[in-house]
């Protein structure tokens, strides 16, 4: 999908894991994950790992996949497979660098991610808000959700990570 700023946002390669692991480095120091995980989530649902380009050179990308309501994939550990019982549709990463921010992209791409939910036939997407991304997710829709049962698992990314929820539909 070709946004006007001159950004793209096209289908993950494995080619293009190499990137992804530096854009990440990068992006979410204080996050770090492992290449097999972005390997892994690639190969078990490439319908939502995408690729921004911005004149022929990755400038972010987003690794996202269905999953359950109400249970966080932890952090930097592989999944084996996707659940048979799907709930929501999760994201599990956007990534932008520095040049790519505020030229629309983020905002394309969550467009996109909401249609794959409703072809999944998802009620919603859910996601860890990190790095003081929390109102950038609420301008699309996103809202704070607060349950006991996952506050150890949010803190294991960080005292402010917030799990988010927002409906496929109004």
């Amino acid at each position: 999908m070709a946004i006007a700023s001159g950004h793209t946002w096209r289908p993950m390669r494995p080619g293009d894991l190499g990137r992804v692991a530096a854009i990440a480095a990068e992006v979410h120091p204080d996050f770090p994950e492992d290449d097999a995980v972005f390997a892994e989530r690639l190969a078990l649902y490439p319908e939502g790992c995408l690729m921004l380009e911005a004149a022929g050179s990755p400038a972010g990308y987003v690794v996202s996949h269905p999953w359950r309501s109400g249970q966080l994939p932890a952090l930097n550990a592989l999944l084996t497979k996707l659940p048979d019982d799907r709930s929501t549709y999760y994201i599990h990463d956007l990534a932008l660098l520095p040049a790519a921010r505020g030229s629309g992209a983020a905002s394309a791409i969550v467009a996109i991610l909401v249609g794959q939910a409703v072809a999944e036939g998802l009620p919603d997407l859910s996601l860890v808000a990190v790095n003081n991304s929390q109102g950038f997710w609420q301008r699309h829709g996103f809202s704070v959700v607060t349950d006991p049962a996952l506050a150890d698992k949010l803190a294991s990314y960080d005292a402010a990570a917030r799990l988010m929820v927002r409906p496929t539909r109004g």
